[in-house]
């Protein structure tokens, strides 16, 4: 089990690296892996259900404790990410099938990847695992309204269907492992180094699928999902910062607000884009490249933060 954890341990701190030579890989010999795209909704899932399973209940007290911190992370993940979606989409003039899904990437709650980065990054680790709980239950109604609301410009949204695949693909897995947390939290002790493994694997074997069963459309559209990536998480990055310093929130909980807007679930993405719009091919590409970007931007930001820190005065 220690060496198990140690794999756990290196995998997620070097996720970004991971994802980028398996996207590499992917793109080299799509016949490989993709397959994974069948299991899409499978592996993340797994990821989800692998976050309840680390979720204790005094993880909650974080979201009491910190109320002003955790309603300005989760409101601005929920409205700088969206709207900086949607207007990236109008700038730019993307077609339907790239923008329902860059407003889907916008849309999402918290990657679970944020609470390493902001470790990374020595930031507030509880109160990023705070925000991501928060905004990940509160996934299955906004995520889907929000989608209904700022994509229907492009393509017709199903509100009903968005919500009943967040609830599946989220929320039951989720609490499912809370729950078993709950009720066997002396035996998943014993075994939860195995779950960060898990949920790295999981989100690796998504994003890879996604590269493999997307090569053509990446050598056509790559450098233009790519660049509008990078502005999507720089925004989310920036504004994050700039309204924890507006409202003078300290170094280390700033980082995390930072980190926690500018990283999303880009997983849920793909397996919402997947699931339901079908009739939008390209719609999964947003996600598979956010899922490569966000990481290693997040790592790079981590690194700033980090080295900053240590220059600061000690009051």
């Amino acid at each position: 089990m220690k060496k198990i954890g140690k794999a756990a341990s290196f995998l997620t701190k070097y996720i970004s690296v991971v994802i980028l030579i398996g996207s590499a890989l992917a793109f080299w010999k799509p016949s490989f892996i993709s397959w994974a795209t069948d299991y899409t909704s499978f592996f993340l899932g797994a990821a989800m259900f692998g976050m309840g399973l680390t979720i204790r209940a005094e993880d909650f007290k974080i979201v009491f404790a910190k109320p002003r911190e955790i309603l300005a992370g989760t409101l601005a993940q929920y409205t700088v990410m969206p709207l900086g979606a949607w207007l990236l989409c109008r700038i730019l003039n993307l077609p339907p099938d790239l923008a329902i899904g860059v407003i889907l990437v916008g849309c999402c709650p918290g990657g679970t990847a944020s609470n390493v980065i902001t470790y990374i990054a020595g930031g507030d680790v509880p109160l990023s695992v705070g925000m991501t709980i928060v905004s990940t239950l509160l996934a299955p109604l906004v995520t889907p309204m929000l989608v209904y609301g700022l994509g229907g410009a492009w393509v017709e949204v199903s509100l009903s269907a968005m919500i009943i695949s967040v609830v599946k693909l989220v929320l039951v897995p989720v609490l499912l492992g809370i729950l078993l947390h709950r009720i066997f939290g002396k035996y998943i002790k014993k075994v939860q180094e195995i779950f960060p493994l898990i949920s790295v694997l999981a989100i690796v074997m998504i994003t890879t699928g996604i590269v493999a069963n997307n090569k053509e459309k990446l050598i056509s559209s790559g450098l233009l999902v790519l660049g509008v990536v990078v502005l999507h998480n720089l925004i989310g990055t920036v504004m994050g910062l700039g309204l924890a310093k507006v409202l003078s929130i300290e170094y280390s909980r700033a980082t995390a607000i930072a980190i926690e807007v500018g990283m999303q679930n880009s997983g849920l993405a793909v397996s919402l884009a997947a699931a339901n719009f079908s009739a939008n091919p390209m719609a999964t590409l947003p996600g598979a490249v956010f899922s490569v970007w966000h990481n290693i931007a997040g790592s790079l930001f981590a690194g700033m933060r980090r080295r900053k820190h240590r220059e600061l005065p000690v009051l």
